[in-house]
């Protein structure tokens, strides 16, 4: 999220829907200093803790990060026009985030040592797969841990609790996707990537 003003697009968004910080702090399940120190950019939310806030607004993960603007389809993306929704530690970046009628989410993730999706365990409605292309990641889904390493895959319902930690010395790149794009469907995604 460098360069990219988490606390002022929140309170904007928060503004806008005329919710104040203690009403939103409510229907997230967060305390109200949390959507303070966010808002004056004093901490820096885990994916994990700024998802239950924008679903209590609700606004998409993509929507945040990039606009609400729709952007028309095209079939090549260069690298610089990812659209980042990581945490400023771990990064996500969105293939097509402003692509109208997407049916599917593909994320480039990064994961350094020590990132961490958050304590919350994830869920969220649909599938998500993915293929691990250098590190090690330790993947928890339903109570059952395992260390994948580069080649490695996985594949689940991701109604299924999850949560991602990098464990390992050095980075962990993932290419993941996952169906419906719980990206852009702004108040039904949980979701790590």
């Amino acid at each position: 999220m460098e360069g990219f003003d988490v606390g002022t697009r929140l309170r904007e968004l928060r503004k806008a829907r005329k919710l104040s910080q203690r009403e939103l702090a409510k229907r997230a399940g967060v305390t109200n200093s949390t959507i303070s120190l966010i808002e004056q950019n004093s901490v820096s939310p885990s994916v994990s803790s700024l998802k239950k806030i924008l679903d209590a607004l609700p606004v998409s993960i993509s929507a945040f990060f990039a606009g609400d603007e729709p952007s028309p389809p095209r079939a090549f993306y260069p690298a610089e026009d990812l659209t980042e929704i990581g945490d400023g530690h771990l990064s996500w970046r969105l293939v097509a985030a402003r692509r109208p009628d997407r049916s599917m989410s593909i994320i480039h993730e990064r994961y350094p040592p020590g990132a961490d999706t958050g304590a919350d365990m994830l869920e969220h409605d649909g599938e998500e797969g993915g293929v691990v292309v250098a590190g090690e990641i330790e993947l928890t889904v339903a109570g059952e841990a395992r260390l994948l390493r580069a080649g490695d895959a996985y594949y689940f319902d991701s109604r299924l609790p999850h949560r991602f930690r990098n464990v390992g010395e050095e980075e962990c790149v993932i290419v993941s996707a996952n169906s419906p794009p719980t990206f852009s469907e702004g108040g039904k995604e949980l979701h790590h990537t």
